[in-house]
Order: structure tokens, then sequence, then C-alpha cells
């Protein structure tokens, strides 16, 4: 299990980089590379079919106050040049798929610049009284969506209150325990023993099937999600890790029969889990390859493999604060021999002048680092 990285406070030195950075340094710009360590360029023709998806938590405008981000420069804080930072990250990376989270001014600002760059997009805002959500942003020209639906984890809730105990036992796994000490924010989450109340947490999910534009128009199931943040509330997690793939399996079927093929399937999102807690063992726990395999979880409907983890190793970090630095963020796949990573995003050093001291900055207009990986389709 990867361990938290601790964030190097700021110093003297650090304030007059950033000073620099804030006149001189434009959104840091990662690249693609190949698994096999060579620069994707040089890799050799390929067999079939390539596209990239990258993901990436975007930090909402909504989120960003100085007394949570005191460590980041107030002037690369403000909406429009981080707006625009994000917006430029974007059209450098170029990916043919972008699954964001946090996503808000979606029908003000990133529909229409994002639709200048040749993205057509699916979104869904978090319900209750949250103003942001997750955005699905595909290259029309590159990708024809055939079908969607969207994923509201509140309707767990309803499970309960009907219940309902067939759809995998979803909440099962919800504690309520009296005597469970829940760590007090500024979010008003009503009685945490009541499990209807625990597990009402406004996060959403999108799920999408593209025809892509190759010369078999091969199916493709994206899904798109953003999983509930507090480590305190881990049966929450859990819980909507296994909605998700249990949504995630009735869509692939449907998808399936509607136009007779088997589609592949990639998970990506903010999944606010670490590498090796249950959440993340849950999610690979079908792979057979998998050393995180544990009897207490059942093995999900769907396999998945982590494109990191399977090609160069989880990154240390796709989060980084002062207050936590750790990897959240993942782009999963279901093996077949249909399909297989042939490159990933390259993430900075931890002692990388535009990291140490805690993101957002000016290279990097969010807490989070976008994560990508480059796909192979190849003809059965």
């Amino acid at each position: 299990m990867l361990r938290a990285v601790a964030a190097v406070p700021r110093t003297p030195y650090f304030t007059s980089v950033l000073r620099k950075m804030s006149s001189s340094t434009s959104p840091a710009c990662p690249k693609f590379v190949s698994v096999e360590g060579s620069d994707i360029h040089r890799i050799n023709k390929p067999d079939g079919f390539r596209f990239s998806l990258v993901s990436y938590n975007i930090l909402a405008q909504t989120y960003v106050k100085s007394s949570l981000f005191p460590h980041s420069p107030s002037s690369c804080l403000r909406w429009k040049p981080r707006s625009s930072a994000i917006l430029e990250v974007l059209k450098n990376l170029g990916a043919d798929f972008f699954c964001l989270q946090e996503v808000d001014e979606f029908d003000s600002y990133y529909k229409g610049s994002m639709l200048e760059l040749g993205y057509s997009s699916i979104y869904i805002k978090r319900t209750g009284k949250k103003h942001d959500g997750c955005g699905l942003f595909y290259k029309h020209d590159r990708a024809e969506m055939v079908l969607e639906e969207k994923i509201e984890y509140n309707d767990l809730v309803k499970s309960i209150q009907d219940g309902n105990s067939s759809n995998d036992d979803e909440h099962s796994n919800v504690q309520t325990d009296k005597q469970k000490d829940v760590a007090p924010t500024n979010e008003d989450r009503g009685d945490p023993n009541d499990p209807c109340v625990r597990l009402k947490r406004h996060c959403v999910g999108i799920l999408a099937a593209f025809k892509l534009k190759d010369p078999f128009c091969h199916v493709v199931i994206v899904a798109n999600t953003h999983i509930y943040w507090d480590p305190e509330w881990a049966d929450v997690k859990l819980a909507q890790a296994k909605y998700l793939l249990s949504r995630l399996a009735q869509f692939k079927k449907l998808v399936s029969d509607r136009y007779e093929c088997i589609p592949e399937v990639i998970v990506a999102g903010d999944f606010n889990s670490t590498p090796g807690d249950m959440v993340y063992k849950y999610l690979i726990s079908g792979n057979p390859s998998s050393e995180l395999m544990s009897d207490s979880l059942e093995e999900p409907p769907i396999p998945l493999c982590s494109v990191y983890a399977s090609t160069r190793g989880e990154p240390p970090f796709t989060n980084y604060t002062p207050g936590f630095t750790g990897t959240l963020d993942y782009i999963l796949f279901c093996p077949s021999d249909c399909i297989k990573p042939v490159a990933f995003l390259e993430l900075p050093d931890p002692n990388a002048a535009d990291i140490v001291g805690g993101l957002p900055n000016f290279s990097h207009p969010s807490d989070h680092l976008p994560i990508g990986a480059q796909f192979e389709i190849i003809k059965e």
C-alpha cells in the first residue's frame, strides 16, 4: 500500500519561485509515455485503433477559497485565470475522452469552450445544494455516443427504504455503530447512525457507450464518477463503488444485447480512496492477477485492472496539498484480448519545483493532477 507523501511547506525560496511563475509560467503539460518507456511518437506502427482518455478532478470553483488553500497564490485561485489554465491543459492534452470531476460552470463555460475544441459532452450535476458534477467530453470526429445513463448514488437510499436486498447488497456494509466517531466538518450530514441519511451524499456518475470511428466500429463503455470524500465514511464509499459496478454490469449487458457486441469497458474518476484500501481492493478484486484480493470482499460483477498499477505502478500521488498528499484518482479497464494500454500520462516528481508547496499553483490549476492512458483496440 502506498502511503501519503508529506507535502513540503512553503519557504522564502518557494515563494520567490511562485512570483516568477506568475509572470512566466504557463500550465504544465504532461506527456504520454509508452509502457515500454519510450516516447509514444517513436513506438512502432500500431496493430489496431488507438485512442486516449484522461481523468481529471479540475477543482470546482465553488470550493476555491483562500482559507482552504492558504498555500496557493491568491491570483491563481481566481476564476478567470484558473478556468483559462484548465482549458489550456485540456487543449494541450488533446485526449479523445475527458472524464472530468468537480465541474461547475458547465453550461456557462466548459460546454461551449470544449465544443469549440471539437468535443461533445454529457454532464450530470450533483443533487442537493451542490453546484458541481461529472462531465464526460469526447471528440465527435473520433467517437459517436450511442447510449448513456446517469448515476445518482442517492438511489441507494431508495433501495433501503424499499427493502430491496437483491441489488448486490450495496448497502450491506453501511455502519450504524452509535459509538463510531465522525470527523466534524462544515457539511450538514444529518444523523450518521441512520443508514438512509448516511447514504445520502449527493454523489453522481455517468455511463456512456461509444462507437469508435475505426474501421470495425468497436463499442467502448466509458464510466466517469466521483466517490464520496470522507475517510471516516469508508463504508459509504464502498457502497457507492458496489453500486457503480452493479449499474455498470447492467449497462454492459444492455449495450451487448442492443448492439450485438462485447463492449470494452473503461472506468475513470476520483474515488477518494488510496491504493490498498477496501474500495480499491473491491474494484480490482475481480482481476485474477491481483495480489490484493481479499476474502472479506466479494468479487465485483466486472473484473477491472488499474492502468497505472498494471504498467508502471500506481503513482505516489494524484492529489497534492499540505494537508494531504496521495493517490485518489484511477483509470481502470476490463482486461480482454482486444484492448490493452500502450501508454500512460506521466506525473511529476514529488520534488519538482512546480509541485513543491502544494497545489493549485500557476503550473497546476487544480489540487489534483490529470491522469491518462492511451489504449489500443485490436480486431478479434
